[in-house]
């Protein structure tokens, strides 16, 4: 008889340095041709014929990248979705919608692995039988991640604090942290064919922070400290929840905690103006809030972290990418935020060359480094209602890092330290899920009040400052 064929989701995932290099090696190549065949075909070519020619060779790049990255679990898929943060701006803006469907795919492309597989993985980590451990165990996953699968699972009591004796169970794939260190090891490759997409990308810059950043996810461990962390900073928050963790039951490659249930961001999308209105200001408040207020944020803001419970308070959940950055790197990101809002160009310059932003020899002038900062901050500099569109986020990364912008010839001579990337790329992103709500809001003022000390003005933000005045600041 035949040998049978092996599930895709019983595949042993590879962990070879060569065998996970093999597919991208292949995929840089064929970029990297494309490209060549792009800059000699444009030989002789109208600028609008070279742009379109560009333009088509970027969307051809950017769709395999999504294919080879998506069929991997581990770093490269996890890259993938780092490089896709803004949902946008990976082509440009005229084939964004053409690519939006293939990329959207890309944060759910993880494989699931056997559950028998799994189970070992849970049971070696707890050191009991499952049984033992959980009341009740569904096999079943109710969602996949990069580097994991969650469960839904019953306790066989409730923990001091929680809702529910329920549980959501997130358990690392088997044999997936090396599979993650080889394609750490090929980190350049997968860079060096983002800058073909991106090529303002500072690819050590870059390289270094996901090294580090990857690492820390895949330690569970660490994760549900972050996890504590995050909770204790929010207990009592007004509109905000951070589910409990059964410390107890949290090893290296296994984290539970509290299940929560409501409604996802695709539900969210359907309701009223003035409830997403509501939602996008939550959202805003929660990412921004901790950079300012405590220098200490999940570093993942997609919308699949995000639930709306049905008290209208928001729970925010999966805090593996998480970064903390010191009082003085806040206050350096603040001090530019004000000079841009107060059109200061030339105290703004000096500060960004005080800080290693700007190099003395790039050549930057005033109005070059206003212009640099407002696309940081373009959503807020105006006193005025601002309703962000997908258009407007893809315009954006488009202008930072598309050498047919306007803009390029300053934005690459910027060099914002590494340290400081987790925090903007933060700020894109969340602002990026705001645009998808086509939230109306006046980013401006929420912005005026964490650093300028102005009087709230809206209904969250003043049940907020009642909060913050009882917690006090955490440092």
């Amino acid at each position: 008889m035949p040998t049978p064929r092996r599930k895709k989701s019983d595949e042993a995932i590879p962990t070879s340095r060569v065998k996970r290099a093999a597919s991208i090696g292949r995929l840089a190549a064929g970029a990297a041709a494309r490209e060549g065949a792009t800059r000699v075909g444009n030989v002789g070519r109208s600028d609008e014929a070279k742009s379109a020619r560009l333009s088509k060779q970027q969307l051809k790049t950017a769709e395999q990248m999504v294919d080879v990255l998506g069929t991997m679990k581990g770093a490269a898929m996890k890259v993938g979705q780092v490089l896709s943060f803004m949902d946008v701006g990976l082509v440009p803006p005229e084939h964004r919608e053409e690519f939006q469907a293939k990329l959207s795919k890309l944060r759910d492309m993880a494989p699931n692995v056997a559950f028998k597989d799994m189970r070992k993985v849970i049971e070696r980590d707890l050191g009991d039988k499952l049984g033992n451990v959980f009341a009740e165990f569904d096999e079943t996953p109710i969602g996949a991640a990069s580097i994991g699968q969650v469960y839904r699972a019953r306790l066989h009591e409730k923990p001091a604090g929680w809702s529910t004796d329920w549980a959501a169970v997130k358990v690392q794939y088997p044999g997936i942290d090396a599979a993650v260190r080889a394609d750490l090891q090929n980190l350049g490759i997968i860079l060096r064919l983002a800058r073909t997409l991106a090529p303002g990308l500072d690819v050590q810059a870059v390289g270094d922070e996901i090294r580090e950043r990857t690492e820390e996810e895949l330690d569970y461990e660490l994760e549900a400290a972050n996890h504590r962390r995050m909770a204790r900073l929010h207990r009592n928050h007004p509109f905000v929840v951070i589910p409990g963790v059964a410390t107890e039951l949290c090893g290296k490659h296994v984290i539970v905690t509290e299940f929560v249930e409501g409604e996802g961001f695709e539900q969210w999308k359907t309701k009223s103006q003035e409830e997403r209105n509501r939602l996008a200001e939550i959202v805003f408040r929660f990412y921004y809030g901790g950079v300012w207020r405590d220098g200490q944020f999940s570093a993942d803001p997609h919308p699949g972290n995000s639930i709306l419970l049905a008290d209208g308070r928001v729970a925010f959940i999966d805090f593996g990418l998480f970064h903390q950055i010191s009082r003085e790197m806040v206050e350096n990101q603040a001090q530019a935020v004000r000079l841009a809002l107060a059109r200061d160009g030339d105290g703004l310059l000096e500060h960004l060359k005080a800080i290693n932003w700007i190099p003395e020899t790039a050549g930057f002038t005033p109005q070059d480094a206003q212009e640099l900062a407002q696309q940081l901050v373009w959503f807020a500099v105006e006193d005025e209602d601002a309703r962000l569109s997908q258009d407007h986020v893809a315009k954006m990364v488009f202008e930072a890092t598309d050498p047919r912008s306007p803009y390029w010839g300053k934005t690459r001579r910027a060099t914002i330290p590494a340290e400081y990337l987790m925090s903007i790329r933060l700020a894109g992103m969340a602002i990026a899920v705001c645009s998808q709500l086509d939230a109306s809001l006046n980013y401006h003022r929420i912005v005026r009040e964490w650093l300028f000390d102005d009087e709230v003005a809206s209904d969250l933000g003043r049940q907020e400052s009642e909060w913050l005045a009882q917690r006090g600041r955490s440092w």
